[in-house]
């Protein structure tokens, strides 16, 4: 089985296809860091949206999706962004955590596993 690597870097791929399903890293929102919950999270779910097209699937096949922000104090935040771009007709699992993130500038980052 082949295995497809879309933008990949020195240290990770932005996704990983491999047979039907698709594995994308944890994504963050580098054009508005700094910026709201709102703002990023809303920059992370476009990004997600490009690699799916990429990857030849959508948002109505996400099977599982982490969601870690650096305050969970903003989950009502990025849940109203969230709300409105999810396939409400297909939600996929999620988790949503606390935790640091890999700067201080970057409030979420979202990872999913999405079929094609």
């Amino acid at each position: 089985m082949s295995i497809q690597r879309i933008g990949p870097g020195p240290r990770m791929s932005k996704a990983v296809v491999h047979g039907n399903t698709v594995y994308l890293s944890g994504q963050v929102a580098d054009k508005t860091k700094g910026g709201s919950v709102a703002d990023q999270t809303r920059e992370i779910l476009d990004i997600i949206d490009g690699l799916l097209a990429q990857a030849g699937t959508d948002k109505s096949k996400i099977l599982s999706v982490n969601i870690w922000l650096a305050d969970i104090g903003a989950f009502a935040e990025m849940n109203s962004i969230w709300d409105a771009w999810v396939d409400t007709a297909n939600p996929p699992a999620r988790a949503t955590v606390q935790s640091t993130l890999a700067a201080p500038d970057y409030k979420v980052e979202i990872a999913c596993i999405v079929a094609k």
